[in-house]
Order: C-alpha cells, then structure tokens, then sequence
C-alpha cells in the first residue's frame, strides 16, 4: 500500500477510490437517510469529505495531465468518472493502472 503513495499515479489511484468509496456513502447511505430518514446530519458531513475528495482528485488528474502529457482524450475519461458512480473504480482499472504499469 505504501509503495502506491510514492508515484503520482499511484497517490491518485489512492485518491479515486476514495473519492469513489465518499460518493457511494452519499448515494446508498446518507441520501436515504435524509431523506427516508430525516437525518441529514450524516449528508452533511460526508457531503464536506466528498467535496474535499472531489477537488483534490480533480486537481491530481490535471496536474498528472500537464506533467506526464496526458492526451486529452485520457483526461476527459478520468474526469468524467469523478462523477459517475462507480467510475472511479473504473479508471482504476482502465486508464490508473495501465500508466502505472508503463
């Protein structure tokens, strides 16, 4: 695990799962909750840790773009799967991965 932290793709592969992990809580956890519920305590607060995550990844991805020349085609995928559930996992494996390994 540690070893992941030492590269810039890897601190960002740490960092899109997180921020995938934060955006499922809200989506399966805390918006029912708020809403079924009437708790909207816990959406407050992971809504806050998914905004950090999110910002953060995104800065990771455009910062890994200028400073490994990323096509614009890469950038746009990686971009898009911060928003959609389950997409970060995703470009784990198709786009994090596979620079990783080159």
């Amino acid at each position: 695990m540690f070893e992941l932290l030492q590269t810039q793709i890897g601190r960002l592969r740490v960092l899109a799962f997180a921020e995938g992990v934060s955006f499922l809580v809200i989506l399966f956890v805390t918006m029912p909750l708020k809403y079924l519920y009437h708790m909207p305590d816990p959406n407050k607060f992971f809504g806050l840790v998914h905004g950090l995550l999110f910002v953060l990844y995104v800065l990771a991805v455009m910062q890994i773009k200028v400073e490994q020349d990323w096509p614009a085609k890469k950038t746009f995928w990686a971009l898009l799967a911060s928003i959609i559930p389950f997409g970060t996992f995703w470009a784990d494996k198709k786009l994090f991965q596979t620079t990783q390994e080159a």
